[in-house]
């Protein structure tokens, strides 16, 4: 293993990297990235009208069949 002189060494002379100070560097780069005026922001939920259109379709698609079905039947 490669011989690092700026990790901090134990008493038996390994290094010990501290996960708390790890975890509290990503947390300050996570919120540094978020506080940015150009940052991405969360998606918004896709609206709802695109999806109400396509069943209100259907259901006048399934109505025109059934009247058809029953004029021809009758």
């Amino acid at each position: 293993m490669a011989h690092n002189p700026q990790a901090p060494q134990g008493p038996d002379g390994q290094g010990h990297p501290d996960p708390a100070g790890s975890t509290q560097m990503f947390r300050a780069f996570v919120d540094e990235g978020a506080s940015r005026p150009g940052s991405r922001q969360p998606a918004a939920p896709a609206p709802a009208g695109p999806r109400v259109g396509v069943i209100v379709g259907v259901v006048v698609a399934l109505v025109v069949l059934a009247g058809v079905a029953w004029l021809a039947f009758s």
